[in-house]
């Protein structure tokens, strides 16, 4: 993180940049970089390399017809209703998002907090205690996503501590961290992190990461991996679909396939949200469906194919429509395979 790559300087010894990409540079006041390790992997001569678009600056940023201004507020309902903390986000009824950081080892340029993370336009206070204070009087409770930013760059000891205050209160059952570190980062499954998060314990610890790209996946990654498993955090990925990056048949099977190969579970596939500034990668909404139909069901293993859906003001939605059911009747269903093979199944009356 000291070496963070977040000048033109440091970028020209991972890539040959671009007249375009330079001036996107020069122009934006948004946070933008990443670390060493993520920039190693990116394409020197390719412009169109898939990392490198999700980590410099472009000037299609500068864009947005589709995007909602103000968007955290408006999908995170950061009214001050219930007299929230800013570091508490809600949309059910039994757990919430604690923003804990809003750092990153990697700006993602589609990142759906940008106005947080990136664009830092939206200051909230981020007081940890705070919010460990207004989740235990709400004993609804039950299950507590650690967010930010990336919440494991903060230190071994303050990780241990929101664990541990979080454990100490009886209602809640599963604590769970989104990080990338695990792909652009994974130099920070140390030994002393797995010391925090390892152990049995009646509150489990799961970990979802989000790996967009085949290229992002690296033995280093797998091994990181490896770590966090035998310390007894289960890891889950939730890719972002994006248009140039993985919305092809070929990319979007390698990149399950391989997940699953390094132990990470497919979890979600996200539609790009709503947020301003990110137009340049979206795709048509049932491209993510297309997608799990052609390129994994019946092409590859049950394990490997995620859920498809948005993330929405009222909460995830799935985007999955029913390609299999061909016909309904009185008497049968008539289904069809992936192979467009039909056959039948009785309809059960109530």
């Amino acid at each position: 993180m000291r070496n963070m790559v977040d000048t033109i300087d440091k970028l020209e010894k991972y890539i040959n940049v671009t007249d375009e990409e330079r001036e996107a540079i020069k122009t934006t006041s948004a946070r933008w970089g990443t670390t060493p390790y993520f920039a190693s992997l990116m394409g020197r001569d390719n412009a169109d390399d898939p990392i490198r678009k999700q980590v410099v600056p472009s000037k299609k940023e500068q864009e947005n017809f589709y995007g909602i201004e103000n968007y955290l507020i408006h999908k995170e309902n950061r009214s001050g209703e219930e007299n929230r903390p800013d570091s508490i986000a809600r949309q059910y009824r039994d757990r919430i998002a604690f923003t804990v950081v809003n750092i990153c080892g990697n700006y993602c340029r589609h990142c759906f907090r940008k106005e947080l993370v990136v664009d830092e336009s939206l200051e909230l206070r981020l007081d940890v205690d705070e919010g460990l204070d207004w989740i235990r009087e709400h004993t609804e409770l039950r299950d507590i996503l650690v967010t930010g930013g990336d919440p494991l760059l903060l230190p071994d000891e303050q990780i241990e501590y929101i664990i541990r205050k979080l454990r100490e209160i009886p209602h809640i059952e599963m604590i769970r961290f989104g990080s990338r570190l695990p792909i652009v980062l994974p130099h920070r499954i140390t030994k002393g992190l797995q010391k925090v998060l390892g152990g049995y314990h009646r509150v489990p610890i799961w970990l979802n990461t989000q790996c967009n790209h085949p290229n992002e996946i690296t033995e280093r990654t797998a091994e990181a991996v490896w770590d966090l498993l035998t310390c007894g955090v289960n890891v889950g990925n939730q890719a972002v679909l994006m248009k140039g990056i993985n919305d092809d048949v070929e990319t979007f099977r390698e990149l399950h396939q391989k997940l699953l190969a390094i132990r990470i579970r497919p979890y979600y596939v996200f539609y790009l949200e709503p947020a301003p500034g990110i137009d340049h990668f979206r795709t048509p909404v049932e491209k993510g469906a297309e997608l799990i139909r052609d390129a994994l069901r019946g092409h590859t293993s049950g394990l490997a194919q995620p859920m498809y859906v948005v993330a929405t003001n009222i909460g995830k939605i799935p985007l999955m429509p029913d390609y299999y059911i061909q016909e309904k009747n009185e008497q049968e269903y008539v289904l069809k395979n992936y192979k467009g093979e039909t056959t039948t199944l009785p309809n059960i009356p109530e």
